[in-house]
């Protein structure tokens, strides 16, 4: 175990992705939630979507309830929902702001969070209010961490 995660610090460092359990992916340069959402932040606009982590516990995403621009969002607060063949689960917000954009390609094509979560997959973009907020997010090595002890869990 000691080496597997010496092993994901590495990769992590060298900006890899690294797993997080058998296929899910970690990403170095964003934030995470401990309810699994992600958030990228260039300058004051933060892009949002799920983990590969929580998509591949979801399964098969069939449906993506999204909100629409100009919606204020809450950190820790539901803004949407993703529906899978196995459960549909709320998408809580990382960052508090307005969104910009919604990803309105998951409309038609809601398998693109399985297929890609942190690139075609992303969910809405938010003007950030309080950058302070992200200090309350995981790393990538706290995320994966926390991914393996809940997973240890079960």
């Amino acid at each position: 175990m000691a080496s597997s995660l010496w092993a994901t610090r590495v990769a992590s460092y060298l900006r890899i992705s690294v797993p997080c359990r058998g296929f899910a992916t970690v990403l170095k340069d964003l934030k995470y939630a401990d309810s699994h959402e992600w958030v990228k932040v260039e300058g004051n606009s933060a892009t949002i979507g799920i983990t590969d982590h929580a998509q591949d516990h979801l399964g098969d995403v069939v449906y993506v309830e999204l909100p629409e621009k100009g919606t204020q969002v809450t950190q820790g607060e539901s803004f949407g929902a993703v529906e899978s063949v196995k459960a549909t689960s709320d998408i809580n917000s990382p960052v508090s702001g307005k969104v910009i954009d919604v990803n309105e390609e998951l409309n038609s094509s809601p398998a693109l969070i399985n297929g890609s979560p942190y690139e075609k997959g992303w969910i809405i973009k938010v003007e950030l209010e309080k950058a302070e907020e992200l200090g309350c997010l995981m790393d990538s090595g706290a995320y994966t961490e926390f991914c393996e002890e809940e997973d240890a869990k079960h």
